[in-house]
């Protein structure tokens, strides 16, 4: 699996965690969905994601957006 698809099946395993632990815990949990959110917006002009330079360093597969 290349970088890329790990950062996005990352994103959407946190956010999607963060929103059930809203339902259940209160609706604070919903600043860590708007943090994984503009991280990616922001990873989508920039290039930059910390996830990705973690996954390079430890042996993961280049893909098309972070190289």
């Amino acid at each position: 699996m290349s970088i890329d698809r790990i950062v996005m099946a990352f994103a959407g395993t946190v956010i999607l965690a963060s929103l059930a632990l809203s339902q259940l815990h209160g609706p604070g949990w919903l600043w860590l969905t708007a943090f994984v959110g503009a991280n990616l917006l922001q990873s989508s002009f920039t290039g930059f994601c910390p996830l990705a330079i973690l996954l390079k360093r430890a042996g993961a597969a280049a893909g098309p957006a972070f190289r």
